[in-house]
């Protein structure tokens, strides 16, 4: 399984807003630093709660196959389009009919193809996270985002470990999803 990011998170406004707060930073100069360091956050936070934190478009390419796929990514909230991916690595939209999705109630998005195809792989294209956006996180992830952005910031001459003090995964800890392998 192959993920990308198709249209990432604007962190640039409120949540670097709120970062630059907490570090008392009045100048631009550090901007793009922190807005790094924020990106940084959210994939750790994804990291530890196997969840992503805010809605962000993603894609994965999946192998093709009449079986059940889940999505890795968590929650789902949409599955927005498939395409079959051919051996030369050109793409086609699939037709409604020749696969099904199911979305569970936990957030797990799943696709099963119904209708051979002359293709290799399937794209899955899809919408996940547990906010909409920055201003609707649930307030713990919301704080520990900011505090370990924060934390990084001040840590980045030391060369001090990067993981997450345990202040920010005890933040985390209700949000995070344990699977069974």
């Amino acid at each position: 399984m192959q993920r990308a990011i198709v249209a990432p998170v604007d962190l640039a406004s409120t949540a670097l807003g709120e970062l630059k707060d907490w570090l008392a930073i009045t100048t631009t100069r550090e901007d793009a630093a922190l807005l790094a360091l924020l990106e940084a956050s959210l994939e750790t936070c994804e990291a530890f709660t196997r969840q992503a934190p805010i809605e962000t478009q993603f894609e994965e390419i999946l192998p093709r196959t009449s079986n059940w796929q889940e999505l890795v990514t968590r929650p789902v909230r949409a599955i927005t389009g498939v395409e079959g991916i051919a051996q030369d690595g050109g793409r086609t939209a699939l037709e409604v009919d020749s696969y099904m999705l199911d979305l569970s109630f936990d957030g797990v998005g799943r696709i099963r193809l119904t209708t051979p195809a002359d293709i290799r792989r399937i794209a899955v294209r899809f919408t996940a996270g547990i906010a909409a956006d920055w201003d609707s996180l649930p307030g713990g992830v919301r704080h520990g985002l900011i505090r370990l952005a924060a934390h990084n910031f001040r840590q980045r001459e030391t060369g001090e470990d990067a993981h997450p003090p345990a202040a920010i995964t005890a933040l985390w800890q209700p949000w995070r999803q344990m699977r069974l392998a």
